[in-house]
């Protein structure tokens, strides 16, 4: 017996990511459009070659892009705002992602709940798509050269691009344009030779599934009837009350996740089509963890009494993890040799398919379950964070006083008080501060001194700029939770282990192996420094703890919520000692608390109550008097703005710029008492808006909160932009809050 196995996507940004130089290359005119789109291809190269001599059968193909799948489809169909229509190629395909002078990019959020930003695309009510599939068809003919009938193309639903977008008008109208293109590609893929597509359709296991029903039935139906294999991919949950008419769907084969949810509960329930091909996602590719042998063969042989006709695979793209684990020689071996990256992954997959076919002469198994073993013993344990949290109490959650009580409090600023949400740019020259410590090419002292430096470049920049309440810039983190998780015990860290979050923004994401406990103050020496330079106030600045979770590869054997509340109460010691140094205002970053909640609404209560705990644990040691912010980015508000409320953060900023309001909408609408810092601009485009931009930006905030509700701010950090972007970019904000309080003032005579 032989069981096949296969991929539903790739990590695209290089092993050294090559992707992400050649990008920043072009952008900055130091390379041309060719040496960028060749770069492309070499990565694409050499990812196809590794899943080649790993042995997988089926290997998914033109999930390489050069910034964003989704925008990839959008420009293929056609799907372009009318703003840009003027710009063609590259400048167009670039403008929609990152914007340029007067022409704003598309809203950015994220991929499910993932921690990859997709960008959303805008399709009018009288959108007319016209295909150009010639960038698709080409990579496919490079890949069928060097892989043949391994090769098989992953094309983006129809009806998950749709139900992802900003859209006007009816669905099934906008479907029926879109229908007879994609026929016209999978006739032309036939054409190619190719036997099998992947259509990737997450969609179906969210709480949208059952409205879409029928779409989905006439999508399938038109698409089968061109003779050409679709295999249905799903990932990231089960299919819930779908599973039934999805099996009745006119495709060959259908892929599930059994990493997540509970596929194999309705695979035991409803059974599975004899006629179709089971494609099983059994090896996370959303963890860094090996397999745990015993508990993955024993899902797999119940799956196998119910269906044999069944493909091994990831439980969706790799993209979600780093390149390969091997790389990482500085961490512990015991750690290591339990961590599965990419490449390791292909392996675990191959390594299943061979033992269930009964062909695993080396018995590979047996030396991960002897791994786990040594692992389990080397693990950090601190019975102290344990004991701690066993004697939790109400109270540790909450502020001494409630928000009306305290607000009269805390500090007095203008109307309309001007701020950032906490980093500004990172240099090169700054990056190469911190290659120069590690390297011990200067000593921790001269270290210090110079990123003193920067934050007093930085202060001076915020006080020149006008700004009311400023930042410490930030300087000396290298990314907002892996900073924290260097000086937290409990944490690992990798050298190699990128990842994409979007366009050419990579991180790595930190591992949590242990107890986590703070084992000093960590962010107290820079604020001092800050405030010592100034009289106008300093943010302390923090990340906070469901963020630090969802922005880091968790453990596996106790529960996220456990893990998030002991992040807490190192944080809950930060605020403390913050206090103690002087701050009066401390910001408690949560961007991520929205992108953590389950994909089926069932599932929200449980997540947001211990998340929603975490955040009010960390905070609620502050003082009445001291100020307590939050800032969120790329989150729709609306279905959880009562938990929002109930962070209890005296100002929450909020991303605004790429979303036409809507999130400002949701935020008054449910009648939101606390301070709102409206994100008034976007700082993942270069361009500089001017003043009469965020002006009307404002006003929309004024038309909908009280005006003493109001902050102004850009809606993130500034850590990925220029200087010279960013300084003027401050300066017509803060002339746009000071033409707002003229006005107010002016209704006041």
């Amino acid at each position: 017996m032989t069981i096949q196995t296969a991929t539903l996507g790739y990590p695209r940004i290089g092993r050294n990511r090559e992707v992400k130089k050649a990008l920043e290359a072009f952008w900055s005119g130091k390379s041309d459009a060719e040496t960028l789109l060749q770069t492309v291809r070499e990565v694409e190269f050499a990812n196809w070659t590794t899943q080649l001599e790993a042995g997988i059968d089926r290997i998914g193909i033109g999930d390489t892009t050069l910034y964003d799948h989704v925008l990839d489809w959008s420009v293929r169909l056609g799907l372009i705002p009318d703003r840009v229509r003027h710009l063609a190629g590259l400048e167009q395909y670039f403008a929609l992602a990152r914007g340029n002078d007067g022409v704003p990019a598309l809203e950015m959020t994220k991929w499910f709940d993932t921690n990859y930003h997709y960008l959303v695309p805008e399709i009018a009510a009288d959108a007319q798509p016209e295909a150009n599939f010639a960038d698709f068809l080409a990579t496919v003919q490079r890949a069928k050269s060097l892989l043949g009938e391994r090769a098989v193309p992953i094309i983006l639903s129809p009806i998950t691009l749709l139900r992802l977008s900003r859209l006007e008008g009816d669905l099934a109208t906008h479907l029926e344009h879109l229908l007879p293109l994609y026929r016209d590609l999978f006739a032309q893929l036939k054409a190619l030779g190719i036997t099998e597509v992947q259509v990737h359709e997450p969609i179906l296991v969210t709480s949208s599934a059952a409205d879409l029903r029928e779409a989905i039935a006439t999508t399938y139906t038109q698409l089968a009837q061109v003779g050409i294999s679709i295999h249905l991919v799903t990932y990231f949950d089960d299919l819930g009350a779908a599973y039934p008419w999805v099996m009745e769907l006119p495709v060959t084969g259908i892929s599930l996740d059994f990493t997540r949810g509970r596929n194999l509960d309705l695979l035991q329930q409803h059974g599975f089509p004899s006629h179709k091909q089971l494609g099983v996602g059994i090896v996370d590719a959303r963890n860094i963890w090996k397999i745990r042998p015993d508990s993955v063969l024993s899902t797999l042989e119940t799956i196998q009494s119910i269906t044999s006709n069944i493909r091994l695979h990831p439980s969706s793209s790799l993209q979600f993890v780093p390149y390969d684990a091997t790389r990482e020689t500085k961490l512990p071996e015991p750690l290591r040799n339990v961590l599965s990256f990419a490449e390791q992954k292909l392996e675990e997959v191959v390594i299943l398919a061979q033992t269930l076919a009964g062909n695993d002469p080396s018995d590979q198994l047996a030396v991960v379950q002897t791994q786990w073993k040594t692992f389990e013993q080397f693990r950090p344990v601190n019975p102290a964070v344990q004991d701690r949290l066993r004697n939790l109490t109400v109270n540790d959650l909450e502020r001494a006083l409630p928000y009306e009580q305290r607000k009269d409090l805390q500090p007095r600023l203008p109307l309309f008080p001007t701020t950032t949400i906490g980093s500004f740019p990172q240099t090169s020259e700054v990056r190469q501060l911190r290659v120069k410590l590690k390297r011990g090419e200067i000593t921790p002292a001269e270290y210090e001194a110079a990123i003193d430096a920067e934050i007093a470049k930085c202060i001076q920049i915020q006080e020149e700029a006008g700004l009311d309440v400023l930042v410490h810039g930030e300087f000396e983190r290298t990314d907002m939770v892996e900073f924290f998780g260097q000086q937290l015990s409990g944490f690992a860290f990798t050298e190699h282990g990128w990842v994409q979050s979007y366009g050419s923004r990579c991180v790595r994401p930190p591992i949590i192996y242990g107890d986590v406990a703070r084992t000093q103050p960590m962010t107290i020496r820079e604020f001092k420094v800050a405030q010592s330079l100034t009289d106008k106030i300093v943010k302390g600045m923090l990340t906070g703890p469901v963020t630090m979770i969802n922005w880091s590869f968790t453990r596996t054997d106790i529960p996220r919520s456990e893990q998030a509340m002991q992040i807490a109460l190192a944080l809950r010691d930060e605020v403390a000692d913050l206090e103690a140094a002087g701050a009066k205002m401390v910001q408690i970053d949560e961007p991520a608390l929205r992108e953590g909640l389950p994909l089926k609404p069932e599932r929200w209560n449980e997540y947001l109550s211990w998340a929603v705990n975490a955040f009010r644990l960390a905070a609620g040691v502050a003082k009445p008097e001291t100020q307590i912010h939050t800032h969120m980015c790329y989150s729709e508000f609306g279905d959880i703005i009562q938990h929002i409320e109930r962070l209890d953060a005296d100002v929450l900023s909020i991303e605004n710029s790429r979303s036409n309001n809507e999130t400002l909408f949701e935020i008054t609408d449910a009648g939101y008492k606390h301070q709102v810092g409206n994100g008034v601009y976007d700082v993942h485009s270069p361009a500089v808006p001017s003043v009469e931009q965020m002006v009307q930006q404002l006003k929309t905030g004024v038309a909908n909160l009280p005006s003493e509700q109001i902050w102004v701010n850009p809606d993130c950090g500034l850590k990925t932009r220029r200087w010279e972007e960013v300084i003027p970019s401050l300066k017509n904000m803060v002339a746009a809050a000071e033409v707002l309080r003229g006005e107010v003032d002016a209704t006041k005579e």
